[in-house]
């Protein structure tokens, strides 16, 4: 039986993954919720064991991006394994993270003075097998130190999440996927206090052998989801005849 482009294409796609680095952690896929996106990835499913490159241009894209991340580790942490966050200028509080459903005595920050010390403490952290994640928050990334990372997951499994802020330029680097994350308005529900789920649009930029595109979910009852923005209705065009009697005449 003669096997189709298609298939042929998906069997080499395959061979070639673990050629580039990328595997399965113990051979099970982490289960993070996304549904659709999880199709837009190698072997259909969140690409643990690698590093994601996130950009941020501001402090408003920054927070948007650390919670979406945070959603991420939480499935991460359910299989066991604590979380390292690395920056010079950290910004996050610890006890936000307990709405994702993460423990802030799980999660040890390293703060830092000089961005070079912050590159060496994420390499050494992800050589830790005992890791479920490591984050880190810089500026740029060379290609060479990128490589360096993915090559320490190879070995531990750990997956690593790069914060961008402030960046230069997007140049190329070993990193799997490419992500830019923008928050979106919440809506309150019906009878529920507050100010609604935390929203956002989530662009994937970059996946290696996968299909980039955009989303908008929430992170609701301890999970993500998807959700429909509503449809913006277009204001119905004035005509002369809804123009009160005033503006008429001063129209002439």
């Amino acid at each position: 039986m003669a096997l189709s482009k298609s298939h042929i294409i998906a069997q080499l796609q395959k061979e070639i993954l673990p050629l580039q680095g990328f595997k399965k952690t113990n051979g099970t896929a982490v289960n993070v919720g996304w549904g659709e996106i999880d199709e837009a990835f190698p072997n259909q499913s969140f690409p643990s064991g690698a590093i994601h490159e996130f950009i941020c241009s501001g402090p408003v894209y920054a927070a948007s991006t650390k919670g979406f991340i945070a959603g991420i580790i939480s499935a991460l942490m359910k299989t066991g394994g604590c979380c390292v966050w690395i920056s010079t200028a950290r910004t996050l509080f610890p006890p936000a993270l307990i709405q994702f459903g993460i423990d802030p005595e799980k999660i040890i920050f390293i703060d830092l003075q000089k961005e070079h010390d912050v590159l060496w403490a994420m390499e050494e952290s992800l050589k830790c097998n005992g890791l479920a994640a490591v984050v880190c928050e810089m500026s740029d990334i060379s290609f060479t130190a990128s490589r360096r990372l993915q090559l320490a997951v190879e070995q531990s499994r750990v997956t690593g999440f790069i914060i961008r802020h402030n960046f230069r330029n997007i140049t190329t680097n070993a990193c799997l996927t490419r992500w830019k994350i923008t928050s979106l308005p919440s809506v309150v529900e019906d009878n529920m206090p507050g100010i609604g789920f935390p929203r956002w649009n989530v662009e994937l930029l970059k996946v290696r052998n996968g299909k980039p595109g955009s989303w908008q979910i929430e992170w609701a009852a301890g999970r993500f989801r998807h959700y429909t923005p509503p449809a913006t209705s277009i204001p119905e065009e004035k005509t002369i005849s809804s123009i009160p009697q005033e503006q008429k005449k001063i129209a002439g």
